[in-house]
């Protein structure tokens, strides 16, 4: 009897709780923040819908590896010019810096250096307080995880030159940054870049959805990569050939900088994307704004669907069936007629915003770089493959498609049909990548292009 007054208070009071919220009892949801998409900087919105993806039938021998098959994607955002040297020097200078900052700190904590007194206790790490300073959730994450949540102080700036530096230990930690001065030349010291590793953990929500049983820790993923890429491709991958003005100035000099980066593996192009979610995300939270989707490399589906701009059937982003203009000229950078590399205007690699953008306002899908898609390689994949959202990636397989075709290939691999590999942990001087962003909601397709925000 006692126990069902409790159950008829317990629900008499629900009542009157939930008349007092404004919602008269009636379901209407939990009110979240106002939303409305936002365009990402520098990316154009490809809008959803279904194409007929593979090569043609005349193709006898690409027809095998790309058979056709009709299949649809979802709206998504891409860049529309390859990731530059520019834009991949802000991820390598940001991984430096934060990499700076934590031996300072460290250093700091060592020798027991507090901010205030202008040396290098300035950088010490933020949380460093009294106890009886720290709000009670900073004194149970200290307590508890050891410091591990530790934040950089990121408040000062680095000091560069050397005539500036505030003491004798904050030369010691910038001096172990660079390479030894018996390994210097021409007068100039250079970074160590092999210390310059980014570190983020992932989930692979594909191994987590098929074997439930597993549990949270055993899908997460923890990944260290070198971020530098490797301007010893402009010699390695052409032997006897003189290249090292390519790889003594390309990456580094302004003079490139809105050329595409090359000399980056697949792995180090993931970790790009998860340092730019990560960059995008931090800012959104200091202004209270919701998170934005991460930055991802695309699937094989979405760049060839992205590529053809639109057009069915076509060979080129620009339709074809060629690769020069009813003028003459050359719609893209590549190799044309019998190796003939200067016919385009370009030797090597141009601007990322050169010759005249496909129907979704992106640039070079064709030539300049090949780029790295998120789908692994394997010639039986267009048989196995969904139909919607397509995605083959399989972690066992290091052979990763690369589409696009690039400044030293023939026009048969600028097709936007065509395919390509390379390995995950290989860096060539013609490969490079562009991101893409997931778009929030399923409503702007093709078909109704109109209502596209």
């Amino acid at each position: 009897m006692c126990i069902k007054k409790l159950l008829t208070l317990t629900v008499a009071l629900a009542l009157l709780t939930s008349c007092g919220t404004g919602d008269k009892g009636e379901l209407v949801g939990v009110k979240g923040k106002k939303w409305h998409p936002e365009k990402p900087y520098g990316m154009s919105l490809i809008p959803g819908g279904a194409f007929i993806m593979g090569k043609s039938d005349d193709d006898l021998a690409g027809v095998k590896d790309a058979p056709t098959k009709t299949v649809t994607v979802r709206a998504f955002y891409m860049d529309e010019t390859e990731v530059t040297n520019s834009e991949y020097r802000q991820f390598v200078e940001w991984v430096r810096d934060s990499t700076i900052r934590t031996n300072l700190a460290e250093m700091a904590d060592l020798e027991g250096k507090e901010p205030g007194n202008g040396d290098i206790g300035e950088f010490a790490y933020k949380d460093v307080k009294p106890e009886e300073e720290m709000t009670p959730y900073e004194k149970y994450m200290f307590e508890n995880y050891e410091g591990e949540i530790r934040k950089l102080n990121t408040d000062i700036d680095l000091i560069f030159d050397t005539s500036e530096y505030p003491d004798e230990l904050y030369a010691e930690v910038m001096d172990n940054m660079y390479l030894p001065l018996e390994e210097s030349y021409n007068g100039q010291r250079t970074w160590d870049v092999k210390q310059f590793k980014f570190q983020y953990t992932t989930m692979d929500i594909q191994t987590a959805a098929k074997y439930r049983e597993l549990s949270r820790s055993d899908v997460i993923e923890q990944e260290e990569i070198e971020v530098y890429p490797d301007t010893t491709v402009w010699i390695r991958d052409f032997a006897y050939s003189y290249n090292e003005p390519m790889h003594n100035d390309y990456f580094w000099h302004d003079a490139y900088s809105d050329y595409p980066v090359v000399g980056v593996t697949w792995k180090q192009a993931q970790a790009f994307c998860q340092w730019r979610t990560l960059n995008k995300n931090a800012y959104q939270k200091e202004r209270g704004k919701q998170h934005v989707n991460r930055f991802r490399l695309p699937s094989e589906a979405e760049w060839e669907y992205a590529a053809r701009g639109g057009l069915q059937g076509a060979t080129f982003p620009w339709g074809g069936p060629y690769a020069i203009n009813d003028r003459g000229c050359f719609m893209a950078n590549f190799k044309p007629l019998r190796g003939d590399y200067a016919a385009d205007q370009a030797l090597y690699t141009v601007e990322a915003d050169a010759f005249e953008p496909n129907d979704y306002n992106l640039y070079n899908m064709a030539g300049n770089v090949s780029e790295w898609v998120m789908s692994s390689y394997d010639p039986a994949s267009y048989e196995y493959s969904s139909t919607v959202n397509p995605s083959v990636n399989d972690t066992e397989n290091e052979r990763k498609v690369v589409r696009g075709g690039s400044w030293k290939d023939v026009a048969y691999f600028l097709q936007v049909s065509s395919r390509d590999y390379e390995y995950a942990d290989s860096a060539r001087s013609y490969i490079g990548f562009r991101t893409v962003q997931d778009y929030m909601g399923t409503e702007v397709t093709k078909n109704a292009s109109k209502r596209r925000r």
